[in-house]
C-alpha cells in the first residue's frame, strides 16, 4: 500500500511541477511517519524516500537507531524547549522554530554539542489561534535576530496551512508565504542561506508546489489515516 501511495504522490508532484513550470528535483517529499511503525517506514525506504517527518522528539529517538544511517529525520511538530537537547543532533532540519526563546535554546544546545543546527521559521500565515508560529510581520525581525546566532542557520520558512476541504482555499496562504520568502531573500538578511519553503500537506500539496514549495509534508497520503 505504501509503495502504491508514494507512486501516486510522485505522479501528482510531477503534474503540479509541470503546471508550474518547475523541476521535480527542486521539491523534496517528506513522508510524515508520526505514530507509524518502522515497518511502514521501511516500505517507504524501498521506494527511495529518505526524508521522514516526526511530530514528537520521542519517536525520532526510538526510530532512528532502527533505520539505516542515511535516513533523514525532520522535526516538524511543536518543539518544547526542554526537548531541544535530545533532538538537536538527530534531526537534519527543525521545521518548527516558532519563537525567539526556542531559537535561543537551540543555539545554546548546539554550542554545547559543538554542532550547527539547520532550522526553518514557522509562520502562522492565517493567524490561527490554534497554531504556533511567527506572524507575517514578525518574520523579518526574527530572521535578523536569529541570523546572528553562530550555531544556527535559517534555511527558510515553514507554515501549516488551515485544514480546509478545498485545497484552493489555501492557495492565498501559500502565495503570501512565498512572497515573504522572496522578500527576505532579496534583502539578503540571512546571508543567502534561505532556500527552503516547507508548505503543503496531504490535502493541498499540489497547490503548495504550484505556489513554490520546496518541501511538502505528506502523511495520510502515504501511510493512510491514523
Amino acid at each position: 500500500m505504501v509503495e502504491e501511495n508514494i507512486k501516486k504522490v510522485r505522479e501528482n508532484m510531477e503534474a503540479a511541477c509541470k503546471r508550474a513550470g518547475r523541476d521535480i528535483k527542486d521539491v523534496t517529499l517528506i513522508a510524515v511517519s508520526k505514530t507509524k511503525p518502522v515497518s511502514m517506514m521501511e516500505e517507504a525506504l524501498q521506494t527511495g524516500v529518505l526524508d521522514f517527518g516526526e511530530n514528537k522528539v520521542q519517536e525520532i529517538l526510538e526510530k532512528k537507531p532502527l533505520l539505516p544511517d542515511n535516513v533523514r529525520f525532520h522535526m516538524i511538530g511543536h518543539l518544547q524547549r526542554n526537548k531541544v537537547k535530545q533532538v538537536i543532533d538527530k534531526a537534519v532540519l527543525i521545521h518548527s522554530v516558532d519563537s525567539l526563546r526556542l531559537a535561543e535554546q537551540i543555539e545554546e544546545e548546539a554550542k554545547k554539542k559543538e554542532l550547527h543546527a539547520d532550522v526553518l521559521l514557522e509562520v502562522n500565515v492565517a493567524r490561527e489561534e490554534s497554531k504556533y508560529g511567527f506572524f507575517m510581520e514578525e518574520v523579518e525581525e526574527a530572521v535578523k535576530e536569529i541570523g546572528n546566532f553562530p550555531h544556527i542557520t535559517i534555511k527558510g520558512l515553514m507554515t501549516i496551512a488551515p485544514n480546509v476541504e478545498n485545497p484552493e482555499d489555501n492557495r492565498e496562504v501559500f502565495k503570501k508565504l512565498y512572497q515573504l520568502y522572496v522578500d527576505i531573500k532579496s534583502k539578503n538578511i540571512d546571508n543567502g542561506t534561505m532556500s527552503v519553503l516547507s508548505m503543503g500537506m496531504t490535502g493541498d500539496y499540489e497547490v503548495a508546489i504550484e505556489e513554490g514549495a520546496t518541501m511538502i509534508r505528506v502523511g495520510t497520503g502515504i501511510f493512510g489515516t491514523r
